[in-house]
């Protein structure tokens, strides 16, 4: 059976850390490859700051350029709307019924997995796999396989920050990416 892991987001902007988290999650649970899944509206934040999906999608398939174990998976982004993890996997299981999925995700999210919609049925379709992150607990009363991560305080929205102030942001994300957001003059470039 294919062993897939999916990784979530509003890539707004993808960063090291996701990479970091993606990468740590295909070898420590010998997955077969890792999608970056970016999303179309979250239902859980607010849109600040927020760029049109393709730019979003441009920057991920940007940010995992030349790793053949990465790939962007657009089936949210394709639906439009609020982005229900729920739909998104009864989708992906329907379309793909051998591949296991590791639905990975960050302490900010598994603190808030018990107001996830259908959290129930969804924690028997995945395997949530947990990636640490300073200042948020691991603790959940849904099933979370813990990998360890290098811990890294980043964010979108600091990154958005330093972009609009034009602060480096080399080596927080790949050089591609920087460069598309300079040249579409995002995040106030």
């Amino acid at each position: 059976m294919k062993k897939v892991g999916i990784l979530g987001g509003t890539f707004n902007p993808p960063h090291v850390g996701h990479l970091i988290a993606a990468n740590e999650a295909l070898h420590g649970l010998d997955l077969d490859e890792v999608r970056f899944m970016p999303n179309s509206l979250p239902p859980h934040k607010k849109l600040a700051g927020h760029v049109e999906d393709e730019h979003r999608l441009r920057m991920t398939e940007l940010a995992i350029e030349g790793n053949d174990c990465f790939r962007v998976e657009t089936v949210e982004i394709q639906r439009a709307g609020v982005s229900y993890t729920i739909d998104t996997m009864r989708e992906l299981i329907k379309r793909e019924p051998e591949t296991s999925f590791y639905f990975i995700i960050g302490a900010d999210m598994i603190e808030y997995l018990p107001k996830w919609r259908d959290i129930d049925e969804l924690s028997r379709l995945v395997t949530f796999v947990g990636v640490k992150r300073p200042g948020y607990s691991t603790e959940t009363p849904y099933p979370v396989l813990l990998i360890d991560t290098p811990e890294i305080h980043l964010s979108s929205t600091v990154l958005r920050e330093k972009a609009a102030s034009n602060k480096t942001l080399h080596y927080l994300m790949p050089e591609t990416v920087i460069r598309y957001i300079k040249e579409n003059g995002l995040y106030g470039a």
